[in-house]
């Protein structure tokens, strides 16, 4: 059985009014970073946009829809599912699946939803050719070449017999041969250049016995940002395409703006006295009166509960800390600064609110990790506005 999965709830901005949460997308802003991107690419290069883990959090389905509109040839996912997901809804530009497929039945599912599946193992291209076989058709193809990821792939050693193997075989129509970048977004561009070279010395063994490369790709969001030498056939861009730069070095190379706020609303406000815990565990006591307000989104909706007693929100266009420990379901803030505060009020926990801005990248500095994880973790119980 092939399964899809199910859409994120989706709102119009006055139903959002009846919201505890939810996640806020512009499409038009993630349009322009559509055309950012494609700005920076040569006439020849085409745009693959990565929508994989529900278009980062974003809804795959809207992100996929913005983004053809604006300029992207291609979308990547990285299961079969995610895949049928968008033909579903009516996607017709190709799709590559990154990951691994190995089962009849899956191969049988990309198959009857056209979609272009990796080839990673000479074992993986027999099973695909042998089932295709039994179908009685043909499949496009991509080949993942590893040259340092040390992922998925067959090594870039044994590329050339890697590629003549599945070009020998029936009913495999070689798409595209590919690699990916393991520190792109490193400002020490040299295990990169290492990949490089690799990933060149595999198409120069192609071309010496006299087999004419496929569409050729490498680079992902921070190598299409780094440099054109690395953009080939196709760019594979994900974070980049929802506004965020892979390191803070890449800023200046083009626009971006941030399409994804997080928006809650304020569900009681109360005064406690001196000394008066707050949440589980007693990680915060006060010293003196406090006035405080509960907002109700919690680490079930993706805030991370190593945020405790670390972020602060936006209310009013103030920052204003939270205190106290991540629950499930909703957070503390000490919002003594703004005594007038009622129930109802919208807490911005990532986005803008007036002249001030919390990023994805502030949540995952203070929490040791990366603004992809970030915005992957917003879970589908958080409804998505869209705005246009």
């Amino acid at each position: 059985m092939v399964l899809s999965y199910p859409s994120p709830q989706r709102l119009t901005v006055t139903q959002a009014e009846y919201q505890r949460a939810w996640v806020e997308i512009n499409l038009t802003t993630l349009a322009d970073n559509v055309r950012q991107i494609k700005r920076l690419l040569k006439p020849q290069t085409q745009l693959m946009a990565v929508i994989k883990a529900d278009g980062y959090g974003h809804g795959a389905v809207m992100t996929a829809k913005t983004a053809l509109q604006a300029g992207a040839d291609w979308f990547a996912v990285a299961t079969s599912q995610e895949g049928i997901t968008l033909r579903e809804a009516g996607i017709q530009a190709p799709i590559l699946v990154l990951g691994a497929i190995n089962s009849l039945e899956e191969i049988k599912a990309v198959v009857q939803y056209n979609l272009q599946p990796t080839l990673c193992s000479p074992q993986q291209a027999l099973i695909f050719s042998d089932t295709l076989q039994q179908l009685g058709c043909d499949l496009p193809v991509h080949l993942n070449i590893d040259t340092g990821m040390s992922r998925l792939g067959t090594a870039w050693t044994e590329a050339l017999e890697f590629v003549q193997f599945v070009r020998q075989l029936p009913h495999l129509e070689l798409v595209s041969c590919y690699s990916h970048f393991a520190t792109a977004d490193d400002p020490d561009p040299s295990f990169m250049e290492l990949q490089h070279q690799r990933f060149k010395e595999a198409i120069a063994q192609w071309q010496q016995h006299h087999l004419e490369p496929p569409m050729l790709h490498i680079a992902n969001s921070a190598a299409t940002l780094t440099d054109s030498c690395y953009h080939y056939d196709l760019v594979r861009v994900g974070l980049a395409l929802y506004g965020l730069y892979p390191e803070s070095h890449l800023r200046h190379k083009i626009p971006l703006k941030p399409a994804l706020q997080i928006k809650a609303r304020i569900t009681q406000v109360k005064t406690i006295p001196p000394q008066s815990s707050v949440s589980y565990g007693r990680r915060f006591v006060c010293d003196r009166p406090l006035r405080i307000a509960v907002v109700g989104i919690g680490y079930a909706d993706g805030v991370p509960r190593a945020l405790t007693n670390q972020m602060e929100v936006l209310l009013r266009g103030q920052r204003v800390p939270q205190i106290g420990t991540v629950t499930m379901d909703q957070l503390m803030l000490d919002v003594t600064t703004i005594p007038d505060l009622q129930p109802g009020e919208i807490a911005t926990l990532i986005g803008r609110d007036g002249q001030d801005v919390i990023p994805a990248e502030e949540w995952a500095d203070k929490t040791n990790t990366i603004s992809w994880e970030i915005l992957c973790g917003f879970k589908q119980r958080l409804p998505r506005v869209y705005l246009d």
